[in-house]
């Protein structure tokens, strides 16, 4: 499978995770490279729109973007 196609635009990553790149690339692997169905960030994305998603949201706060979709 591709690269998640918000991957080199993802706020997440090119704000919040700027400092760490070590710790980036290791949530890239496990969440925007190749399936990105497991990725919150992605999720509120697809179910609602880009500016929904939050800037601190992390793709592993599934039950947040629940919420979030959930209040849409």
């Amino acid at each position: 499978m591709a690269d998640c196609e918000l991957l080199e635009t993802c706020i997440f990553f090119n704000d919040q995770m700027a400092e760490m790149p070590s710790m980036s690339n290791i949530i890239k692997e496990r969440y925007c490279r190749g399936s990105n169905t497991l990725c919150a960030r992605h999720m509120v994305f697809r179910m609602i729109n880009r500016e929904a998603v939050p800037p601190d949201l992390y793709p592993s706060q599934i039950e947040r973007a629940d919420e979030i979709v959930g209040s849409k």
